[in-house]
């Protein structure tokens, strides 16, 4: 039976955005100029909010087993919930607006519009645009009552043994899988560079999108989507032991995203109407105009 969560089980974070900040402390600069002294990660200033986010991990570290992937997966990904025009979806997106978010109050509109306007500033091609635009879509979960648990925060490997290079590793101790033989060493259910296309993924809304869009976007902007909250993997390459060669190679389009999505945010929102009509052309370039969710 499916557990039922009380309400500070389901959203123990003040807004989902708040893990995003917590990216940002423990990873304040771009991969490629970081300092790899201790200084730089854990850095932390607030405790409140530190107190929150270990809060959220703790449940997160804990529920997040094979098992839970696999039921979510069987009930999510008949996209069998709701029925939208693409644009009805970023409307419906947008009442997760976050009123607390420390550094700006942006609804997900503009930063998902910050994200996408960086990438292209930069002359990346239009469907790495896209991918910036669209790459929190899968938070919708949040307002089909899924827990923010099982929405945001890190992602990494279920079915085989915890990392340490996780974010609070120590809060898998109270994880099933932890205690289980069949999950519990370093390859688990996998074969040594099985691929992580053989790999099951912790649930939330990377693993969702991608699912939804796999069939319509090349292929480097599906692993951006797909692993973009994999931090033990691209930036502590902790799971080399199950990618391919091929995972390998496309990390890097990964590394390229991850800077857009956490260090775009800019004092003045960009201007959502006057960008309407080139996002409404992109959008119906690559993507259906109605999305099953």
């Amino acid at each position: 039976m499916q557990k039922q969560f009380n309400e500070k089980e389901n959203a123990p974070l003040g807004n989902i955005e708040e893990w995003e900040e917590d990216l940002k402390v423990r990873y304040p600069k771009p991969k490629s100029e970081q300092a790899k002294s201790k200084e730089d990660y854990r850095n932390y200033h607030d405790s409140e909010r530190i107190d929150t986010v270990r809060e959220f991990y703790r449940l997160n570290h804990q529920y997040q087993t094979y098992d839970f992937v696999c039921h979510k997966q069987a009930d999510f990904l008949k996209f069998d919930k709701k029925e939208m025009p693409f644009w009805e979806a970023i409307a419906y997106l947008n009442t997760l607006v976050d009123d607390s978010d420390p550094d700006i109050s942006l609804d997900q509109l503009q930063h998902l519009l910050q994200t996408s306007e960086a990438i292209r500033a930069d002359g990346h091609p239009d469907w790495f645009v896209l991918t910036g635009f669209i790459h929190d879509m899968g938070k919708v979960l949040c307002l089909f009552r899924e827990p923010q648990w099982a929405v945001v925060g890190d992602t990494f490997p279920v079915g085989c043994g915890h990392s340490d290079k996780i974010v609070y590793p120590e809060y898998f101790k109270a994880n099933p899988d932890t205690d289980n033989e069949r999950f519990n060493t370093r390859y688990g259910v996998y074969e040594p560079n099985t691929g992580l296309e053989n790999v099951k993924m912790s649930w939330g809304h990377d693993e969702y999108l991608y699912q939804m869009v796999k069939d319509y976007l090349p292929e480097p902007a599906l692993y951006m989507i797909r692993y973009h909250s994999f931090y033990a993997q691209h930036r502590e390459g902790a799971y080399d032991h199950l990618l391919s060669d091929h995972d390998k190679e496309m990390f890097k389009w990964v590394d390229k995203f991850n800077p857009y999505d956490l260090y775009s945010k800019v004092p003045v929102p960009p201007d959502a109407k006057a960008l309407r009509p080139y996002y409404e052309d992109l959008v119906a370039k690559y993507l259906p105009a109605t999305m099953k969710f």
